[in-house]
């Protein structure tokens, strides 16, 4: 039987689930029209947390609401892409003549249209010309004609793209400002977002609203991970179900990994065996190594792994002055590293005067890798 988990970083899952308020707060801001907070949105949340799969949930609800969408990511060059090949790929679609006549609106010098009439070769050039932002007003305004508009979504926000970005939040403000209709999602790791709104030209993107994806609550990952289990034809029981669903940890990405993992291991079998759930579960840990510590820990200095190592020793939430003392500085370089640690997200504060892994199973990982050195 075919398998319905998709344990790849930005796939959609075949049930996203824990997300509902937060898709329906961006389809409520489309209906409620210019000024709506929702309408600049920013997701953040460590690696595996869904802020990809979010957005493509974002993209498809406007979708059903026939917005136009430009999906992109903050990498090199996506301001060119989104005025050379995003937004006159949309342009194209629509009326030549309606394009020909508010670009002459927009006081951008074409000329006549010739006795063959208004076609896209007679203003593509002219439509590329415009820029970013007169080609964003040119299309919001035909949009709005159709009582529709265009959701732009933004992954991997980071300050490395600080130039771009910026062109892109000015443009954005600005038609925000003339009150078409535009709708912006942006998302990234919380270090990288906080870099970017407390730029000092990208005030702006400090008044949109800010989500961070936590944990998924353990109803809905049972949910995410039931409901797929039986739409592909097979049953799970109450007890494999609920190892499956404490072996995730409520993170979303490690929901996908164990569900893939425990139904491969007898895909023909009606239903998946506590048995099957525990081996699933202990060969999903056992991949987080390459697909998501690894990645999370490739910027850690020594210093933030050699905290990291010392709250491995711990069974639970770890003591910030038993920290202290296990690698003999003061508070005050202690305090330093962990605010680095928590910008980072690979640590979280709890009660007061401790803190805890974000990820799941790092602690095992950290000892494991510990375990290896010696």
């Amino acid at each position: 039987m075919a398998n319905p988990f998709h344990p790849s970083f930005g796939v959609s899952p075949p049930l996203l689930v824990g997300r509902d308020d937060l898709i329906d707060a961006v389809s409520e801001a489309i209906e409620d029209g210019p000024g709506a907070p929702a309408r600049a949105t920013l997701y953040t949340g460590p690696r595996g947390s869904g802020k990809t799969v979010l957005l493509n949930a974002v993209e498809d609800r406007a979708r059903q609401m026939r917005w136009e969408v430009i999906s992109e990511t903050a990498s090199p060059g996506f301001v060119h892409r989104i005025t050379h090949q995003h937004l006159p790929g949309i342009l194209r679609n629509l009326d030549p003549k309606a394009v020909h006549r508010r670009l002459t609106a927009l006081s951008i010098p074409l000329g006549p249209l010739g006795s063959a009439g208004a076609d896209w070769s007679t203003i593509e050039a002219h439509v590329i010309q415009a820029g970013l932002r007169n080609q964003i007003e040119l299309l919001a305004d035909l949009l709005a004609e159709n009582a529709t508009g265009l959701v732009i979504t933004l992954d991997e926000v980071h300050h490395q793209q600080i130039g771009e970005l910026r062109e892109l939040a000015t443009t954005i403000q600005h038609t925000f400002r003339e009150g078409r209709e535009l709708v912006f999602v942006g998302a990234g790791l919380s270090s990288a977002v906080s870099d970017v709104v407390n730029d000092e030209v990208l005030t702006f993107l400090r008044r949109a609203d800010r989500h961070h994806l936590g944990r998924v609550r353990d109803e809905d990952v049972k949910r995410a991970i039931q409901e797929p289990v039986e739409l592909f034809g097979r049953t799970v029981s109450d007890e494999a179900l609920a190892v499956m669903a404490d072996g995730t940890g409520g993170y979303p990405f490690l929901i996908q990994l164990v569900g893939y993992r425990t139904w491969r291991l007898h895909p023909n079998e009606e239903e998946i065996s506590v048995e099957d759930a525990d081996e699933g579960v202990r060969q999903a840990r056992r991949r987080l190594g390459s697909l998501v510590y690894e990645p999370a820990l490739a910027d850690a200095s020594d210093v933030d792994r050699t905290f990291l190592l010392a709250m491995a020793k711990d069974d639970g939430p770890s003591k910030m002055s038993e920290i202290q003392q296990r690698l003999g500085v003061d508070e005050s370089y202690i305090s330093q590293y962990r605010l680095r640690l928590i910008a980072a997200e690979l640590i979280e504060p709890k009660k007061r005067g401790f803190v805890d892994f974000a990820l799941p199973y790092m602690r095992e990982y950290l000892r494991d890798e510990a375990a290896a050195e010696v």
